[in-house]
């Protein structure tokens, strides 16, 4: 099985293809380097093929690595909503026009399967949780919108070109490898314990997050992936909500609590049924397991 993973090189993608690799697919790793890291993929550097380049540079053809690739998985984009409000043309250019080069570049390939990473800020602030993939959208920043966009893209190709074409929106999603620029609360968090600072909670600490540890994600990527499915959208959350008092509770040391971000979310908890009705994949590790298992592995934090 030969699979192509853009943005492998970041949190997300490394954590693929570490598992493809352990799964003996042939890997080619497209990444620019501008978030993600070679150190991410140094247990699998002589096993994948590693290419440097932007997906939006159209003056180097791309084409020629996608020939005989069965699997892509479209990880790549740029994901910090924060930053996104001060540089919303690059958030446009990477999410949308990026996706369409790829989205091309897979179709002239007749790959088998196009998995693309969307984002469950699609949703923007509901009133109605669990939040099912029927779901008004709502985007409230650039990188929301520009996700829904990218995905947009996706499941048209699916329809007009017959693509193999599914769309995941993730929840939050923390494991091995997450990084303070990653945007998330969790990895923030873990920065901050590491360097023995106080933990930085905003508002007052009530809102929810839905957490997915990345093991979980990406087993059921594969699974997913495996399966003729096609042109449909799945959540992909744990189903449960944890508060971010919680969560810094768990993590543990001194917080602070500073003013809420005007844009954030309240709550945030996924519908999961659909997925659990089409798949057998389920959420295995809890955000207690799963932040004891990080807080041992980083620098004995423990």
């Amino acid at each position: 099985m030969k699979s192509i993973v853009t943005g492998g090189a970041g949190f997300i993608g490394s954590n693929l293809v570490d598992k493809l690799v352990q799964l003996n697919h042939e890997v080619i790793v497209i990444d620019n380097l501008s978030s993600g890291k070679l150190s991410n993929l140094k247990k699998v550097k002589n096993k994948i093929k590693f290419v440097k380049i932007d997906i939006l540079n159209t003056k180097r053809n791309i084409d020629k690595y996608f020939k005989n690739v069965k699997w892509v998985f479209h990880m790549a984009g740029k994901a910090n909503m924060v930053e996104s409000f001060s540089k919303p043309i690059s958030y446009f250019n990477s999410n949308v026009k990026g996706t369409l080069n790829i989205l091309e570049a897979s179709r002239k390939a007749k790959v088998k399967k196009f998995i693309y990473a969307a984002s469950a800020s699609c949703y923007g602030n509901l009133k109605k949780f669990p939040t099912k993939e029927s779901s008004n959208i709502n985007p409230q920043n650039p990188y929301a919108l520009t996700k829904f966009l990218g995905e947009q893209l996706v499941l048209s190709w699916a329809k007009i070109y017959y693509m193999p074409n599914i769309s995941l929106r993730f929840f939050n999603i923390y494991g091995p490898k997450s990084t303070s620029d990653y945007g998330a609360v969790f990895s923030v968090f873990l920065n901050q314990k590491i360097l023995k600072q106080p933990l930085t909670v905003t508002g007052n600490g009530k809102q929810t997050r839905d957490f997915l540890h990345v093991f979980d994600l990406v087993n059921a990527i594969i699974e997913i992936a495996k399966k003729k499915k096609n042109e449909e959208i799945y959540n992909l959350g744990s189903g449960v909500e944890t508060s971010i008092n919680l969560l810094a509770k768990l993590v543990g040391g001194p917080k602070v609590f500073i003013n809420k971000r005007p844009e954030e979310t309240h709550r945030s908890l996924a519908e999961i049924s659909k997925i659990k009705n089409h798949f057998s994949c389920r959420p295995k590790i809890s955000i207690k397991k799963g932040v004891e298992s990080l807080l041992k592995d980083n620098l004995n934090v423990l």
